[in-house]
């Protein structure tokens, strides 16, 4: 998986993000600012769910991202 991708175009993808994590804020999404690590430690915190979800969950978001 190439996260620079992601990284790159972190404005556009922001969106594509808060539709599938919704509960995630703006100010959130500004302080992850791309990086995965901190974008899976808020989806954690937002949702209650394990590290190893939140990790196979943002792969397979990832994995279903038309640009990909």
């Amino acid at each position: 998986m190439d996260w620079n991708r992601v990284e790159g175009n972190w404005k556009q993808m922001k969106g594509k993000i808060k539709e599938q994590w919704g509960k995630l804020t703006d100010d959130d999404l500004d302080q992850i600012a791309g990086k995965r690590e901190q974008l899976e430690g808020k989806i954690q915190e937002r949702y209650g769910m394990a590290r190893d979800r939140v990790h196979q969950d943002v792969d397979d978001w990832y994995e279903n991202q038309t640009w990909h």
